[in-house]
């Protein structure tokens, strides 16, 4: 049970910084809000089924499909720990060109109309929107962790798909009150938000990169 918490813990932190669902549900609110208060959170409970999916597809299937192309665990947690690093970095200097950008992903779902807003559900606000490249660069590099003992593996999983969830229940309950978060925190406090996030986002990046390679600078020292 303890692999389970551990898993959960790391993998929750992980990618609750890099969905960053509070700033996301601010820009969600700015590209859907000529709809109904209703239909947002219908489309909110719909990106955050898809998102949810993804990030499970990507945890059990993504280190199977990285192997086929012969690429090490090691090697994929020091990219992804370097894309994480990368795109924290950014925020943190430049937040609002990330803001711009993802708003410019999301823009045609103003222009839906009732008969179409379901099918922008996947495509844009879930991906790259939502659950993008860096979000399935991640879970692929917290999937790569996975101990080999059968019974460890089952339940590092476990683990990895409870946080995976969480995160999507976060991503539904904060696209619903996007509103109301909009209201609260105003434009200071939409800053203050995103960089927190953003250094929080930073450090596990460093964290995922060390963890790979650490071990590959053993074996060469041992080598």
């Amino acid at each position: 049970m303890e692999q389970a918490i551990s898993a959960f813990l790391l993998a929750f932190t992980a990618l609750f910084s890099i969905l960053n669902p509070l700033g996301s549900a601010i820009i969600f609110h700015d590209v859907a809000g000529e709809h109904s208060s209703m239909q947002k959170q219908a489309l909110a409970k719909r990106v955050a089924a898809y998102s949810c999916v993804v990030m499970l597809c990507a945890l059990l299937a993504g280190t199977y499909i990285l192997n086929f192309f012969g690429i090490s665990m090691n090697a994929l947690r020091i990219a992804g720990g370097i894309v994480v690093s990368v795109r924290a970095y950014e925020m943190l200097n430049v937040p609002d060109s990330s803001t711009k950008r993802k708003q410019r992903d999301a823009a045609p779902v103003n222009e839906a109309s009732d008969e179409d807003l379901a099918s922008y559900a996947f495509f844009p606000l879930t991906l790259p929107f939502t659950a993008g490249p860096g979000t399935i660069a991640v879970t692929i590099s917290l999937a790569a962790a996975r101990p080999d003992k059968l019974t460890a593996s089952g339940l590092f999983y476990l683990g990895e798909a409870l946080a995976v969830m969480a995160n999507s229940a976060i991503i539904w309950a904060s696209y619903s009150a996007s509103d109301r978060m909009v209201r609260v925190l105003g434009h200071s406090g939409q800053m203050v938000v995103s960089r927190l996030v953003a250094f929080l986002l930073f450090g596990i990046g460093v964290q995922i990169a060390i963890t790979g390679l650490v071990p590959v600078l053993h074996q060469a020292l041992a080598g």
